[in-house]
């Protein structure tokens, strides 16, 4: 008879199980990459502490510079992974942000969040919206990072994210305008592959956000129950699905939800064809995800 330690009570495959002595493993762990200047792009990164109560962290990425009276765009970053996986600091992001940053000639701040389950949900969500707090405090030239204070043009912020980071990403942005934060300009909202909750309960969303309903109903799993998502704090979204992707069709939805809400930006659907779900992080030097990062360029650069 197996013993309480090796018997399996909750399985979600790809991300964790759960053990019935509660213990949880992983089936992905994140590599720590320490922080330098990435070889082929010249793009420094390096880490910060935002939050020492709450263990909130974050990477930034800053491009070569080339004068001192520079200011950049500047983009805020959240990573994928189910809400329950990944890291701003691991090796899967760092091609795909030190070439943003190379490319766009940006800052990007890619956001370190807690994890759930031992960080349940929405705590996920309430980190996000504190490390774009924390970015805004240096718009005066007197936050607690050198980088930001020097280098960030805070009227050209942007935010990002891919599949659960996507989700993330959106939840700011939408916070951002129906609370007035103050020291930004948010510009534009890039989601990928956006993770947004189904009509069915989501069993995953329901171990780790307790008291969820874990569907549509929802508003932080889905924009569609959302009563403040016409006050969505930026004039310009870029949406990002894949052709083999199954979470295309929430994708596409988003996009049509955003338009009836009665938020008065602009909306852009793009579609990568013969891709899967977040291909441009895993495999970043195919021609598709090339051709994604120039339209991520572009975006963040149009006037």
């Amino acid at each position: 008879m197996e013993s309480p330690a090796s018997e399996i009570a909750l399985e979600f495959p790809p991300f964790f199980r759960v053990y019935k002595d509660g213990r949880l493993e992983r089936f992905q762990l994140s590599d720590y990459v320490p922080p330098a200047v990435d070889p082929a792009t010249g793009v420094e990164f390096k880490d910060v502490v935002i939050s020492p109560e709450t263990g909130l962290k974050a990477r930034l990425f800053l491009p070569k510079i080339s004068g001192s009276d520079q200011r950049l765009p500047l983009v805020v970053h959240f990573h994928g992974g189910g809400f329950c996986i990944g890291s701003a600091f691991g090796n899967i992001n760092l091609k795909y942000l030190t070439s943003l940053a190379s490319q766009a000639r940006c800052i990007a701040v890619s956001v370190e969040y807690r994890l759930a389950p031992e960080h349940p949900l929405p705590i996920a969500h309430d980190d996000s919206f504190s490390a774009l707090q924390w970015v805004a405090a240096h718009s005066t030239g007197q936050g607690p990072d050198p980088w930001l204070n020097r280098y960030a043009d805070f009227g050209r912020v942007f935010l990002a994210g891919e599949s659960a980071g996507a989700n993330l990403a959106h939840h700011v942005a939408v916070r951002t305008g129906a609370s007035g934060l103050g020291g930004v300009r948010l510009l534009g909202l890039v989601v990928a592959h956006p993770f947004f909750a189904g009509k069915e309960p989501d069993k995953m969303m329901l171990y780790l956000y307790p008291g969820s309903s874990g569907s549509d109903d929802d508003p932080k799993l889905s924009p569609n129950a959302d009563p403040d998502l016409g006050k969505m704090g930026c004039s310009r979204v870029l949406a990002c699905v894949a052709e083999k992707d199954w979470l295309k069709p929430r994708g596409v939805a988003y996009c049509e939800t955003l338009k009836k809400s009665g938020w008065k930006g602009t909306v852009e659907l793009i579609e990568s064809e013969g891709e899967d779900h977040c291909f441009h992080v895993f495999n970043p030097n195919c021609e598709k995800a090339e051709a994604l990062m120039q339209k991520l360029v572009s975006f963040v650069n149009q006037d």
